[in-house]
Formats: C-alpha cells, structure tokens, sequence
C-alpha cells in the first residue's frame, strides 16, 4: 500500500509541474535580453546548419557550450522554427526531472512528507519557478549538476565501488551546458562528504580526479571541434566566461556584487517563504548556549559528523556550492540555483516542525496568502474585463490580457481553495493547513502565470517594434550600431531572423540602421558628415537592451 501510495504521489507532482508550466510558456515575448541572445544561438543551427560554432548576430559566436542551444532547436524543428515556446521547453524540462529525482531521493532516504513539501516548494519559490521558464542556461546546467550530485551519493552507498558511470555523463553535459563549473561542483562537494564520512584522501582524491578526467571526454570533442572553426577567438572567449569571470579578470564588468549580495539574494529567492521563517522567529523559544565556545564548537562539529549521511551531504551541498559563489567577483542568483533543491529540503522541514511548535506564525502567513490571493483574483478579474481599460497607466497592460474566459478559468482555481479556507476555519494549525496554504498559493501563481504576468511583461516588451522594423525591412540586413561592448539589439534581432549586424562591420554605403537616441548621436559624429539620413520608425518605450529609445533610421553615403 505504502508503493502505491508513493506511486500516486509521484505522478501527482508531476502532473501539478507539468500543469504549471506547460499551458503558459508561450503567452510571454521576450522582455529581456538574455532569452532572445540565447534563443537566437539555436536559431542560427538552424538556418545554417552549423551545430558546433554559429555564428549569430553577424560576428558573434555563443558566449556558452552548445548543449542548451541544441536541445532549443531540437525542441523546434517540429514546429518550423524556434519560438517563446519551444525556448523554454529545455528550461521546464530539466527542471521537472531534478524535482522528480529529489523527490525520490529525499523519501527513500530522509522523509516522505518532507520531501513531498520540498518538491512543492520548489513549483512555488520564486527564484526556482522563475529559471525553470527562463530561456536560458542556468536551470539546465543546475538540473545536471544536481543530477550529478545525488549520483554521487547512490556511488556512495555503494561504497564507492566502480565508475559512477550517471554521475560521470550528468558532469559531462553540465559541461556542455556551460563549463567546468559542471564538474567541479559535483566533484568537490562528494569530496569533501567523503571525507567527512571517514574516507581517506588519496582515494577519494584519486577516484574523483578519475571521474573528472572521464567527464572531460565529451566536451573535448566539442571544444576541439569549435576551436577548429573559432581559433584564437573562440578559446579567447572560453578563458575569459570560464577563468576570467571567476578570477574578476573579464575585459567587462559583469556583474560584480559584494559577498553580501548571495546572502540577501538567497533571501529573496525564496520568497515567499521567507516571510515566513521571518515570521517564525517571533514565536520561537532561545536559549543561551551553555558551555565554553571550544566545547559548543567541538559538540557541534562532532553532531555533524554524527548526521544521517544524506543529510549531511544535503547540508554541504548547500554551504560548499554557496561558500563557492562568493569567491568570484561576478555573482548572480542563478549561480546559486543548486543549493535549492537540498535548502528547501530543509525549509521543508523547518515548516512542518513549525506547525506544531509555532502554529500562530502559520496563521499568520496563511491570512497573508490567503490577502495575495484575493488581490490578484481582484485585479486580474478587473482588468480582464476591461474595468481599468479607461486608466492610461495600466490601459495597456489591460489590453493585453488573455480573454474574459481563459483569465476566468484559472480565477477559479484560488477562489475555490479560498472558499475551502472559510468554510472550514480550523482551530488546531495542522499538516492539512500546511498543505491547504501551498495549494491556496499553487492556484494563485496559476493565475500569475497565465494572465497577470503575461499581460504586464508583454507590456514592456520590444516585441511590437520588433514587428514594426521587420514590416519596414521585410528582408535583406539591418544594421545596427551601439557603443556598449557585446550589446545588440537582441530581441528585434530574433523576431527579424538573425538580419541584424554592426554597422562597424561593413560600413556599408547604404541601408538602414537601428541605433539608440544617445548611440545615435553618437554615430552623427563620427559617421554624420558623410551621409545622409531619414527617420523611419521610432520605438514607443526604452528597449530592453539598450535602455534607450531606438530609431530605425534609412541612410545614404553621400560622399
């Protein structure tokens, strides 16, 4: 009974994942410049056929290893194309199957209830739910890095007797994901678990050095592949993403924070359960340690070597990764996405422990959902039925929402859970209102995603313009110009097919170019006095590139 009951609960999380992803992924544009850059590099596949080193937006190779590119553009090939959609898919995809595998491996191993409300919790913390839509690398490479990891640990269990050989090949496509970084990771946290488990360090060094060389293999041959087409350029860039962004020594700034940011960003990235922990602090009993501090240091070092291995090795997933990403002067929160899978493992557990030893602080949060979910029905039902249409600040984003039905059938989902909420009003906080919160806040999010947040990131998309140059220019090169080093016109590029190009590159005598107000001004000075201009078409907001308003403008060399 207890297998099937495992069972059901697997395919039910499934289901609630892929429900939560699956119907929206297309109903977003492209609003950022990091999803049409990547998306393009799949593009480019292909248009040119060129799967190990193409060339996108005139001159540029990809900045990371192809694997995500390809899965995009296998993903696309039904369809004639890649699109919002079928970008995306890799992200979703990846994230579901490390869900599914923590799942598993947290209720063989720890708790079933734990790992249920870990597993849920993932669907419902922001910065998971966040990357696991995003077009872009980073849920990808975390899924193999994770993958990796719990491999690592079932190698363990054996003895370490063998060749992981699953652990090996998840590290080889993390690498082909987006570096090194996809072996070190897994490498030296089973390490430093081995270690602590009482391993010697010559064997461990030894074995795990075997399994680091083995996953080498396959991104060899990708990387030998493109440095024969890319040469000095591509191992250039190779060098400065991999070992420069690490050492601070990248020729650009990119994203440099202090060692605070990883802490606050972790913070951020689990909301909304950190209002929670917040909240719990208020009702929890203290007390002082007693003892000498060598004597609570050693007690404590010596629990930790004492904790149940898979907890242990959740534990140092979760510091060693994050202590990891504090070296490197370039720090950003998807570098921290794969503490989260063992983090909320913890989280789970605190909050179950929460209901019985601080039931108040879970009332608390649930009249705070239960407030969140009540807002967002109101406004996504107002604006759904044109009430704020007459409201010029948000008359656009009005406009843009999905139809009076579709937004009215995801409302449904939290108003039901709600009306749960009142009619039962229960006295004692127990497991069933933890669960009844995560479903109230499920259901909410349903409706983020499939009305409310599309209509409000369409809204500051360049899509529009984007279909405005490319009715204007319907075919041959666009040519753009912008100061800012390895910055494009990213988003008009992918709508318009990868016609965009550097005026710089060509100096052609004629055509027309895209520039940014500042930009070009800029061009007006150095290229002014030996042409001759004609504005087209002028975007209605900043791009979300170049943060400024763009022009397309028709030139002619008059000299």
């Amino acid at each position: 009974m207890q297998n099937i009951t495992c069972r059901r609960t697997f395919y039910l999380l499934l289901i609630l994942a892929a429900f939560s992803f699956f119907p929206f992924l297309g109903l977003t544009d492209y609003n950022t410049k990091g999803a049409p850059r990547e998306a393009i590099v799949a593009v480019s596949m292909l248009r040119t056929g060129n799967w190990i080193l193409p060339v996108n937006n005139g001159e540029d190779i990809a900045y990371k290893p192809p694997l995500f590119h390809w899965a995009i553009a296998a993903v696309s090939m039904p369809t004639g194309g890649v699109n919002e959609y079928t970008s995306r898919v890799p992200s979703v995809v990846a994230f579901m199957a490390m869900m599914m595998a923590c799942y598993v491996f947290f209720r063989k191993r720890l708790d079933g209830t734990a790992a249920l409300v870990a597993s849920v919790l993932m669907l419902l913390t922001f910065e998971t739910h966040r990357a696991a839509v995003a077009t872009r690398v980073d849920m990808v490479l975390t899924a193999f890095i994770v993958l990796a990891l719990l491999q690592f640990y079932l190698w363990y269990e054996k003895g370490t007797r063998g060749v992981p050989v699953w652990a090996v090949l998840f590290m080889s496509l993390a690498t082909l994901t987006k570096g090194p970084v996809g072996i070190i990771l897994p490498c030296g946290v089973t390490g430093a678990f081995l270690l602590m488990r009482g391993y010697r360090f010559f064997p461990v060094f030894f074995k795990l050095t075997g399994c680091a060389v083995a996953a080498c293999v396959l991104p060899a041959l990708w990387y030998a592949a493109a440095y024969r087409q890319g040469g000095q350029e591509f191992l250039d860039l190779v060098m400065e993403e991999n070992f420069g962004r690490f050492l601070g020594k990248m020729s650009y700034r990119s994203h440099e924070q202090s060692v605070f940011y990883n802490y606050y960003i972790t913070a951020a990235g689990l909301l909304p359960w950190t209002l929670l922990l917040a909240i719990s602090l208020f009702f929890l009993r203290y007390r002082r340690p007693a003892g000498k501090v060598a004597d609570i240091l050693s007690g404590g070092w010596r629990r930790l070597r004492q904790m149940e291995p898979a907890r242990l090795f959740s534990l140092l997933c979760v510091v060693l990764i994050f202590v990891f990403f504090c070296i490197p002067k370039s720090k950003r929160s998807v570098y921290l996405l794969p503490i989260y899978p063992f983090l909320l493992y913890f989280v789970a557990e605190y909050l179950i422990w929460l209901v019985k030893r601080a039931p108040r602080a879970w009332r608390i949060f649930g009249v705070f959902i239960q407030v969140v979910a009540v807002a967002v029905i109101t406004v996504t039902v107002a604006l759904a039925s044109g009430l704020f249409s007459g409201v010029e600040a948000v008359a656009g984003v009005a406009a843009k929402m999905p139809g009076g039905g579709w937004s009215a059938l995801w409302v449904t989902l939290p108003a039901a859970v709600l009306v749960w909420f009142a009619r039962r009003k229960p006295k004692v906080v127990d497991i069933r209102y933890l669960f009844a919160t995560l479903a109230l806040f499920y259901s909410t999010q349903i409706v983020l995603d499939g009305s409310l947040q599309p209509a409000v990131l369409n809204e500051k998309s360049m899509k529009p313009f984007a279909e405005e140059v490319v009715a204007a220019v319907p075919e041959g090169t666009i040519y753009s110009y912008v100061t800012e080093p390895m910055l494009h016109f990213f988003i008009v590029n992918f709508y318009a097919g990868d016609r965009v190009v550097r005026f710089q590159r060509d100096h052609p005598s004629e055509g027309v170019l895209l520039a940014g107000d500042a930009d070009f001004a800029h061009w007006q000075a150095a290229y002014g006095a030996s042409y001759e201009t004609e504005l087209v078409l002028r975007s209605a907001r900043k791009g979300n590139d170049v943060k400024d308003y763009i022009g397309l403008y028709r030139f002619r060399r008059t000299e």
